[in-house]
């Protein structure tokens, strides 16, 4: 398992949604998005799962925490919610049809679920298996060391604890009713400090 096997779409919404991201996410976050999209590939190799869409998996993690970034930060939706939104909006004019699109949604939303069953969504159990090991560190030991380390050589964490502490902190703070609050009080700023990702890079 290598990145050089693991190309990204070569489509209007792949580019259109790495353009998206790249102005808007700092640095950390860009990266965070997509070592994400990199875990979920890796984690659809090891688990051996088939008919992924990977233009809509790739779309999907690149987006999925744009609805924290202050330009797309809904006052009243999670900020999954909100990022799924953005995605629905962006496949659109890439003449995604509306099923497809509002798969795009879902993906985003389910990220942040406890668990997402790879039967009824595979995209979005890969999404929510691949931010749970760039966030909380969990199953790390699923994917390859080497291939761990090269994701995160070419894809560094930077400062991802702190600003995603921060940002999902405000986000739990604004709307208590969201899966942010849980995240929060599940002690997400001690599992990235805790992240074994931490000690590769």
């Amino acid at each position: 398992m290598r990145l050089s096997d693991i190309p990204a779409p070569d489509s209007a919404a792949a580019r259109a949604a790495l353009e998206l991201a790249s102005e808007y996410h700092t640095p950390a976050l860009l990266n965070h998005v997509l070592r994400s999209w990199l875990w979920a590939e890796g984690f659809a190799t090891v688990e051996g799962l088939h008919g992924v869409d990977r233009e809509l998996l790739y779309v999907s993690a690149v987006l999925h925490d744009i609805g924290i970034v202050p330009a797309f930060d809904n006052h009243t939706l999670a900020y999954e919610d909100a990022g799924g939104h953005v995605a629905k909006a962006l496949t659109a004019g890439a003449g995604w049809p509306a099923a497809r699109r509002t798969r795009a949604h879902e993906v985003i939303v389910r990220h942040n679920w406890p668990e997402v069953d790879p039967a009824v969504d595979p995209e979005g159990h890969l999404l929510e298996v691949a931010t749970a090991l760039d966030i909380s560190g969990v199953r790390p030991d699923a994917l390859p060391l080497e291939f761990r380390r090269e994701v995160v050589a070419a894809f560094p964490r930077l400062s991802l604890a702190a600003e995603f502490t921060a940002c999902v902190t405000d986000q739990a703070e604004r709307k208590p009713g969201t899966a942010a609050k849980r995240i929060v009080d599940r002690g997400v700023a001690s599992k990235l400090q805790r992240n074994p990702l931490e000690s590769l890079g």
